[in-house]
């Protein structure tokens, strides 16, 4: 949005306008090929290429909150059991409003890490607010359901060591972990059968044509 002067809300319109005007304005042929004039315009290009394809848009809007939501709790200095809460359940609502095909999965486990580090959980652990703790790591629980079982694990590590001493939790943990185990092989057993199926199938077709 930066590179074609515009503000994040917009249009597809205003954003085909803009690029229009600074293509004219940066192209290399109208700057005699100028090496940073010609850097430029790659970059007004591939603004725009981002910006007018739904898929490309949909994942940098995706990294754009997660680094902006991360730039603002990292000027954070005071963490407190709500303070944590409050960003938890924002980003229970951001992710119920993605696409789970089109997710960064990556990115979103990657936020979550960043939320519990070791030293945000140590001073957690402090404060005697047990139910804040339970309702953190529900949100939390909500939040990365759409991920793969890969994508879990050290998120699993984390929260297990925010209710060390809550068994209630640790079995939710364990319900969600034994849940998502299963959910990973009959994803990996319906592939193989898809797999096994297409080749068969293409088997088929080409004996009959014999």
């Amino acid at each position: 949005y930066t590179i074609l002067e515009l503000e994040p809300a917009a249009t597809q319109q205003e954003i085909k306008k803009a690029y229009r005007k600074l293509a004219l304005q940066y192209h290399p042929d109208k700057n005699n090929n100028d090496p940073y004039t010609t850097s430029h315009f790659a970059e007004i290009k591939e603004a725009y290429e981002v910006l007018t394809n739904p898929a490309k848009k949909e994942y940098y809007l995706q990294q754009r909150w997660y680094n902006q939501s991360i730039g603002k709790r990292k000027t954070q200095n005071v963490i407190t059991p709500v303070n944590v809460l409050k960003q938890a359940l924002e980003l229970e609502k951001y992710v119920s409003t993605l696409d789970v095909f089109r997710m960064d999965k990556h990115g979103l486990e990657q936020y979550i890490l960043d939320l519990l580090p070791d030293e945000a959980i140590e001073k957690l652990n402090k404060f005697n607010e047990p139910e804040t703790k339970h309702q953190i790591i529900l949100a939390v629980l909500k939040s990365m359901a759409p991920l793969p079982f890969s994508y879990t694990e050290n998120i699993i590590t984390q929260l297990g060591k925010l209710c060390s001493d809550d068994t209630t939790v640790q079995q939710q943990l364990t319900s969600f972990i034994q849940k998502n185990k299963k959910k990973y092989r009959r994803e990996k057993y319906l592939l193989a059968i898809i797999i096994i199926a297409t080749v068969t199938l293409c088997l088929l077709i080409y004996l009959a044509g014999r």
